[in-house]
Formats: structure tokens, sequence, C-alpha cells
């Protein structure tokens, strides 16, 4: 697998605004049919995001092109079904993110062999070379929350003798997750901090990490010095299996997606960071790929993953210390990432005040 060490550096979300602004093409879209199906809904990302996202870089793109809009709810069954509806309605472009990157690999050749381009978005289909790759850059992510982490501790003064770390990874299907555990791995391997034990959670499911971290709390108990999660919904559930448990303060945890409910938690103190990689950037890009494919342009590659050509941008590391900076004072389309009163309500609004963040 090769990769731009330039990737691995991280860099404001305000440079990543630039990048994907609107594409010059040398040949004129019109009336193409371009389908965007997405894995899930357990994260709202996709409906609040990355679909909105991809849709209004598509108007602007290619106004008379039509965009078909699917997600399969955590179901790869219903994802292939979905598939197939948006082939049978004359989609010339496909992008998706896949349920099962394995599965999606049948999928891939399906729609090759119809010459209709695919684009993996945000997980990558590591068996079948799609005709593009557009994300985040996954390892880079799992490295730096783990990092951060274990720079945290140090900097707390926890001993690395006597206890250690949960790691709560994402699904096994997803080879993106794949890509964030091989990150923490990395990360953690440079801090001297053993891993107690290591989940991975069946579809990103908070009810599952959930139920294994409150085993995990009553096997190890004060043991625990710290939780490295793939993401905000692995994180919060850690979270609550410790509050469930009586634990105070909760050990340090990491996170990834900068959900509301994530930085609710940095807030409050009991997640220590998470990772700000606003999808609708990716979203745009993914739109300029399919319309500069369909123009029979090669769009330009930053590196070659699972022989597609990938790019990959980079997302930021948020921290109690950086949210305001971060979230609400940073900008992608004219907009905030986050807004004060998104997060400041209720039991938050204290927390809010310390870190200077006002309604």
């Amino acid at each position: 697998m090769t990769r731009s060490r330039r990737t691995l550096a991280f860099a404001p979300v305000l440079a990543l605004a630039g990048l994907v602004g609107n594409a010059a093409l040398a040949a004129p879209v019109e009336n193409a049919t371009v389908a965007f199906l997405m894995p899930d809904q357990a994260s709202t990302r996709y409906e609040e995001h990355d679909h909105p996202g991809f849709a209004a870089e598509m108007k602007t793109l290619c106004p008379s092109c039509k965009v078909l809009y699917q997600n399969a709810d955590g179901n790869a069954s219903r994802q292939q079904q979905q598939f197939n509806s948006v082939v049978s309605q004359g989609a010339k472009a496909i992008v998706i993110d896949p349920v099962d990157s394995t599965a999606a690999a049948a999928l891939v050749k399906q729609a090759q062999g119809r010459g209709i381009k695919v684009i993996a978005y945000d997980r990558p289909i590591p068996a079948a070379a799609a005709d593009y790759y557009v994300s985040f850059d996954n390892e880079a992510i799992g490295k730096s929350i783990a990092q951060s982490l274990v720079r945290h501790l140090k900097a707390k003064g926890v001993p690395a003798e006597g206890g250690g770390l949960l790691q709560i990874n994402g699904s096994p299907t997803d080879a993106a997750a794949g890509l964030i555990k091989k990150g923490i791995h990395e990360g953690l391997a440079e801090g001297g901090y053993k891993t107690l034990a290591e989940y991975d959670t069946p579809d990103w499911a908070p009810a599952k990490a959930q139920q294994w971290a409150s085993g995990q709390i009553s096997r190890f108990g004060k043991q625990i010095v710290g939780v490295a999660a793939a993401n905000d919904g692995t994180a919060g559930a850690a979270v609550a299996a410790f509050r469930a448990a009586g634990v105070s303060p909760v050990p340090p945890t990491t996170g990834n997606d900068a959900t509301i409910a994530g930085l609710q938690l940095v807030i409050a103190g009991d997640q220590y960071n998470t990772i700000s990689k606003p999808s609708e950037v990716v979203a745009a890009a993914a739109a300029q790929v399919a319309v500069q494919l369909l123009a029979g342009e090669t769009p330009k590659a930053d590196v070659k993953l699972f022989d597609t050509p990938t790019r990959l941008f980079v997302p930021t590391l948020v921290t109690a210390d950086t949210l305001k900076a971060e979230i609400i004072d940073k900008q992608v389309g004219g907009k905030p990432i986050g807004t004060a009163a998104s997060l400041c309500s209720g039991r938050y609004a204290e927390g809010c005040r310390k870190l200077g963040i006002t309604p």
C-alpha cells in the first residue's frame, strides 16, 4: 500500500476548503444520472452533511444531472439491492460508501462491466480497484488520536506500569475501520502503555461497544487508564459504561468524527479528543471526481491505495484546548463547522463558558 508522507501531517480544516472549489472541466456533462449510496443511519452525518454536500456540488457542476440517494441502514444486502436499483435507473457513475468492504468488490466489478464509473467513498474497497477513492486519511486518524492520548497520559504522569488501555475498534466489515485500527496500533506502540483488551465493534453499534466495555471494567477495574475508541459513537459507549459502573473521573477516551454528542463529551471533560473532518469536503470532492470521470477526464490523485487512484484529505485533531478554534471559529463552505447554540445547551453550558465559548 503506497501512501504520500504529507498525508500524515495534520493541517487546519480551512486549508481543505480551497482544495474542493468548483472544478474546471474541459468538457461539459449534461443530463447524467449519478448515484450516492451511503452505508448507515447510525451516524447522522450522511443525512446532515454528506448527502447535502454532494448534492450541492453536483448542482453547481452539472445542474441538469440527476442525483439518486440511498442509505442502506447498515444492511449489506439492502445496499446491493439499492445498487441494482440505481443501475436500472441509468446511473452512469456511482459513489459508494460500502456497508461491507469485501462484499462491495462484486458491485464494483458488476458496474465496471457495464461501463459505469465507481468511486469508493470514505471506506476503501480493497478487493476490487474502483475508478477512484476519496476519503480522509483513516490510518492517520487512528495514529493521531492514539498519539494524543499517550501524550496526555504522560503529561499527567500516569505510569505505564500496572495499568493499561482498552481499544475499541470499528466494524470488522469496514476497511476504513481496519485502517483506523492500524493507525491506533501504531500510535499506542510508541507510548509504552499496554493494551489490556481490544474489541472490533460489529456495525459500529454503540450498544455493543458499551456492553463489551462494561465487561472489561468489571474485569480490569482501576487498571484501565485510558480508552482508544475509533469514533465518537464507541467513545460515548465507553463513557456510558464507566458512568454506569460509578467510575469517576472517566479515564481519558479518544474519539473521531466531531459529532455533536462527541464534542459535548469533550466539553464536559469525559472524552479527551475527537477528529474534525467535515463531510462536505469529501462529498464535494466525490462530486467533482464523478463529473470529471463522466467527462472523460482523469482526476488527479495524490496516492494509490488498493490499486485505486486516491485522494486523501487531512483532518484535524480536536481537544478541549482547541475545540473553540477548530470547531466554532472555523468555517467550511461559508458556514461554521459547529455552533455554540448546538453544543452549549443544558449541562454543557458551564463547560462551554470555561472554554470561552458563548452562544
